[in-house]
């Protein structure tokens, strides 16, 4: 009988849930990926509540709790842990695999304190060096924009965070009366002929330059070119106009933590 691997990735805006089969190679981030879910990240939400959700999406796939065979978890929000362990005591058969001290990653971490690098940063950063080797650079578009770097030997290095496009779009927009929330497309051309297009010239084609500065910055530091690899929401949108962007992978973090998963059991 088949069994299942759910990966749960908590971030700041957005919770993803998706569904792998545990006999999966796992040699591209989508082998093995059966389905996917995206549900608004509510750290007051209770085990139950957020079992109800979990259970209604697999519902769609035709599976239930009880086919499940492993649960991965990494989360930006630390508040959000206990619920998720309750959730795995109450309705699962075994311990979750949750990123963080104690787990097994395979990858050292060369940070000043360990602890303070995000569970996700983690997950993006095995899934890109599992994927492409090293060195790597891994631009996540989310809540913010995370750039994680992977040196030749898989050490996690470091890298930099910035506000992410929609956040800083919405102080904005917020606090400039005449402007209004826009669609984040890339828009015509990059001299906007509209207040809407000059908004999404100036965040687009801007973050873009934002994307490409700092790869260049990067690779100084590094001695050498590195591999460049984008996910997360705007991933897309940006790779279209960034001209150091490689690859995307959509998929990156949930392939990431199925990795881990596999290191700290015996699948």
């Amino acid at each position: 009988m088949t069994e299942y691997l759910l990966t749960i990735d908590v971030g700041n805006t957005q919770t993803v849930v998706a569904l792998y089969d545990l006999q999966s190679s796992g040699t591209t981030a989508d082998d093995g990926l059966i389905e996917h879910w995206r549900v608004s990240t509510n750290p007051e939400r209770t085990a139950d509540e957020f079992a109800s959700i979990v259970l209604g999406f697999l519902k769609f796939a035709r599976v239930d709790f009880a086919d499940m065979g492993g649960v991965s978890v990494c989360s930006g929000i630390p508040q959000a842990l206990p619920m998720l362990r309750e959730l795995a005591d109450r309705y699962l058969d075994f311990d979750p695999v949750i990123i963080g001290p104690g787990i097994k990653t395979g990858m050292p971490i060369k940070y000043d304190n360990p602890r303070e690098v995000g569970a996700d940063r983690i997950a993006n950063a095995i899934a890109a060096h599992e994927l492409y080797g090293g060195p790597v650079i891994v631009v996540d578009f989310g809540t913010g924009n995370n750039f994680d770097i992977v040196s030749a030997d898989g050490e996690f290095l470091g890298g930099a965070i910035s506000p992410g496009l929609e956040v800083s779009m919405q102080a904005l927009v917020g606090r400039a009366s005449a402007l209004r929330s826009i669609e984040l497309v890339e828009p015509p051309s990059v001299i906007g002929r509209s207040t809407t297009h000059a908004l999404q010239s100036g965040a687009i084609y801007g973050l873009a330059s934002l994307v490409d500065g700092m790869v260049v910055r990067f690779q100084e530091e590094l001695g050498g070119d590195a591999v460049v690899v984008a996910t997360g929401g705007l991933a897309p949108v940006i790779a279209a106009v960034a001209s150091s962007v490689e690859y995307v992978e959509p998929f990156l973090t949930l392939h990431g933590l199925r990795i881990v998963h596999s290191r700290n059991t015996e699948w």
